[in-house]
C-alpha cells in the first residue's frame, strides 16, 4: 500500500534538471557565445527593445540584455551556492551540538534559534549588510549564509537526536573520538540525505534574496553584473515601458528558481518515501 500511495512522486523531475544544467552551463560558458562584451556600455542604443541586432534589447546603460543575462547568472549562482554553503556549514556544526548536548543545553540552543527563526530574514541581512558596508559577491553571500541556517539546523538536530544512541556513535564516544569526528565519520553519511532537500531549496532562496535586494537598491550594484543587479535597472525600466528589461531577467530568475524548488520537492519525497519503506 506504502508503494502504491507513494508511485505518482517517484518520477525524476528530468525536465527541470535538464532546464536548469542547461542555464548552469550557459552561464559558465557564454563567453563562447554572447554577441557582445557584456560590460560595453553602447550609449548610443541605450533601452532599445529586441531586435535582429539585440535579441533581447539592451538597458538603461546601453549593455546587451542577451549577454549580460548570461554573463550575470555568473554572480547569480555563485552567490547562491556560497551562501548555501556558508548556511549548511553553520546549521550541521550547531544543530550536531544541540543533538548531542544535554537538556538544558539543548533547550537553550534551541530557543536561541528559535528567536532568529521569529525576525524576517531580509531584516536580518538589511541589517547586517548595512553594518558591513558596500555590498560585494562575498559581503552578500557570507550575510544570507549566516542568517539562513536556521531552519536546517533543526532538522539536523532531529536527525541526530534518533542517532545519538546507536551503537556505531556510543563506541565511538567511548573511545574518545572527537566531536567533528564523529560528525564526519558518524553522523553525517546518515543524515545529509534527509536535508539534502533544504540544501538544494536554500540555493533557490538565497537568488531569490539577492535578487530581492538588488530591487529593493541594497544588493549589488550594477556595475556587479547579476539578475538581481539587472532586476534594479526594472524600476526605471517600468517608468520607461521598456518591459523587456523586467520580463526576460525576471523569466530566467523565476525558471531558474522553479527549477530548484522542483528538483528540491523530489529530494524530500524520496527521503520520506525511504523513511516509510
Amino acid at each position: 500500500m506504502i508503494k502504491k500511495y507513494l508511485q505518482p512522486h517517484e518520477k525524476k523531475p528530468i525536465t527541470a534538471i535538464s532546464i536548469l544544467a542547461v542555464i548552469i552551463l550557459g552561464c559558465l560558458i557564454c563567453d563562447i557565445f554572447i554577441p557582445y562584451d557584456p560590460t560595453r556600455m553602447m550609449l548610443d542604443q541605450i533601452s532599445q527593445p529586441p531586435s535582429g541586432a539585440h535579441i533581447f534589447g539592451t538597458d538603461t546603460l546601453g549593455r546587451d540584455l542577451f549577454s549580460v543575462i548570461w554573463h550575470g547568472g555568473r554572480i547569480s549562482i555563485t552567490v547562491g551556492l556560497l551562501a548555501t554553503l556558508i548556511s549548511t556549514v553553520i546549521a550541521v556544526i550547531y544543530g550536531t551540538a544541540a543533538g548531542l548536548a544535554g537538556k538544558k543545553v539543548d533547550d537553550l540552543l534551541m530557543r536561541f534559534t528559535e528567536i532568529l527563526l521569529s525576525i524576517p530574514q531580509i531584516l536580518m541581512v538589511i541589517f547586517i549588510q548595512a553594518i558591513w558596508g558596500d555590498a560585494t559577491v562575498l559581503s552578500i553571500s557570507v550575510v544570507i549564509g549566516i542568517t539562513g541556517w536556521m531552519a536546517v539546523a533543526k532538522m539536523v538536530r532531529s536527525e541526530v537526536k534518533q542517532l545519538r544512541n546507536a551503537g556505531f556513535v556510543l563506541a565511538a564516544r567511548t573511545m574518545g573520538a572527537g566531536f567533528f569526528y564523529i560528525l564526519r565519520k558518524h553522523l553525517m553519511p546518515n543524515f545529509m540525505s534527509a536535508i539534502m532537500f533544504m540544501i538544494v531549496t536554500n540555493i533557490g532562496s538565497a537568488i531569490a534574496m539577492e535578487a530581492t535586494l538588488s530591487f529593493m537598491g541594497l544588493g549589488l550594484p550594477t556595475d556587479i553584473i547579476s539578475w538581481g543587479s539587472l532586476m534594479s535597472l526594472s524600476q526605471r525600466a517600468m517608468l520607461t515601458g521598456a518591459w523587456w528589461m523586467l520580463l526576460i531577467p525576471g523569466i530566467f530568475l523565476v525558471v531558474t528558481l522553479i527549477c530548484i524548488t522542483d528538483i528540491g520537492e523530489y529530494l524530500r519525497t524520496r527521503n520520506r518515501r525511504d523513511k516509510l519503506m
